[in-house]
């Protein structure tokens, strides 16, 4: 009884449109109220800033603060000039290079929408100038920037791993192989849909040949230090020189001297609107953050957790059957809530229910941030639809419909990331 209490006032908080921290608190004082389980009102304080006061949580606003300061910089024009020169000249070679963008900010800034700002501010507007409708240039950008959190360093794999205790690390390796599978489906997507439709080969003539006037060195050297971000902070983090909080630490001084004395594209006066407009994007997840550590700790002592994993271990007989129910849930959540807050609320309860049946935690990790980075570009609350709908001056349906394609796309590579565990789990040996 106190554990279906929890979910039901939680539950119904959520439907009634109150904010996922403030859910959750009235789901853990649910059963402590009116039932008297589940622990004591000062232990649950207790719990919340123990969740909050935590060191590896600091790489969560570090990373956001670097990826922003990257994104003020300018580095994703950076990116698209350099893979654009050796794609561009293909059939579907420029939406090709955008994907690969998208790919590679995702390893800068960790984040599905800060990719679809930072890449669709720029390439939505390049794209539509060689012809391509706007409509379907959008639909790129909101699918693609769900790269951002699958390819590390990925800010949802590190909420996953504060949720559960699965290494960061292991995490950031496990999302490298899907991230790339569902850049190549979507590229090959582009390919055939460019191949087909056709497109203004004189635009995009002129495109490329400007670019090879600027010469190979010319823009490998503009974009190295956009390009070694990465390699530093995850080469780092492997290496065992650094953990992934001083890694994402990292990442905020490299990406300032990129950007101020490198690049020159911001100034010293843009610093502090920077760690402002950081400190806005992670305040609400931070509250979610400190008091999921307390819906935890309620669901521990009323016995939720354990009675999940008794329904799923009794109910399916075979692992996969359990794994597609779950991909049909997180694909239906990833629509109406925020990546972030279900992976806090969800991990915990179904991961020993999962490594009961014998699937490993870093697969199943990454089956959940891949589905929920579906949700970012489907209504009604997909955040890249509205991120890019903004830049794009779009109605965000319209969008939704153009790229209905390109989750066909990302749907057949999740077949292949859920069933294939090799892509999830080939770096741990």
């Amino acid at each position: 009884m106190p554990a279906v209490l929890v979910f039901a006032v939680f539950l119904i908080a959520v439907a009634f449109a109150v904010p996922i921290g403030i859910a959750m608190v009235a789901g853990a004082l649910s059963p402590i109220i009116f039932t008297g389980t589940g622990g004591s009102i000062p232990q649950l304080i207790n719990n919340a800033f123990s969740g909050a006061n935590s060191t590896p949580i600091l790489a969560v606003p570090l990373f956001i603060l670097g990826g922003i300061i990257m994104a003020e910089g300018g580095i994703s024009k950076k990116l698209f000039n350099f893979f654009a020169y050796f794609v561009g000249h293909i059939p579907g070679g420029i939406p090709c290079a955008v994907i690969i963008t998208c790919l590679f900010y995702g390893a800068i800034s960790g984040s599905g929408p800060a990719t679809a700002a930072a890449v669709g501010a720029m390439c939505v507007p390049f794209l539509v100038s060689l012809g391509y409708e706007r409509k379907w240039s959008s639909a790129i950008i909101v699918v693609a920037g769900g790269l951002g959190v699958i390819i590390p360093p990925s800010i949802p794999f590190i909420l996953y791993s504060l949720a559960t205790g699965v290494s960061t690390g292991d995490l950031f390796l496990g999302g490298i192989f899907p991230g790339i599978l569902i850049g190549v489906c979507l590229m090959i997507y582009c390919i055939v849909h460019c191949t087909r439709k056709g497109e203004d080969k004189s635009l995009i003539k002129e495109a490329m040949n400007g670019l090879k006037e600027q010469g190979f060195f010319h823009l490998l050297i503009d974009s190295l230090p956009a390009l070694l971000c990465p390699v530093i902070v995850l080469g780092g983090i492997y290496a065992g020189f650094v953990t992934p909080t001083e890694a994402a630490c990292i990442s905020v001084f490299y990406a300032l001297i990129v950007a101020l004395f490198i690049y020159r594209t911001i100034k010293i006066s843009d610093i502090v609107p920077i760690m402002v407009s950081a400190v806005r994007t992670y305040g609400g997840l931070a509250f979610v953050l400190a008091f999921a550590t307390a819906f935890g700790r309620v669901l521990s002592l009323t016995g939720a957790s354990s009675a999940i994993t008794s329904f799923i271990t009794g109910t399916f007989d075979n692992v996969w059957i359990a794994v597609s129910v779950c991909v049909v849930l997180f694909l239906i959540l990833g629509m109406v809530m925020d990546t972030g807050p279900a992976i806090i609320i969800l991990a915990p309860i179904l991961l020993p229910a999962m490594e009961a049946m014998g699937l490993d935690p870093v697969h199943f990790g990454v089956i959940l941030v891949c589905c929920l980075a579906i949700g970012l570009a489907t209504p009604p609350f997909g955040l890249n639809l509205f991120v890019v709908s903004n830049i794009a001056q779009e109605r965000p349906m319209a969008i939704a419909s153009k790229a209905i394609p390109f989750i066909i796309a990302f749907l057949i590579a999740l077949v292949m990331i859920v069933y294939i565990p090799w892509f999830s789990t080939w770096f741990q040996g």
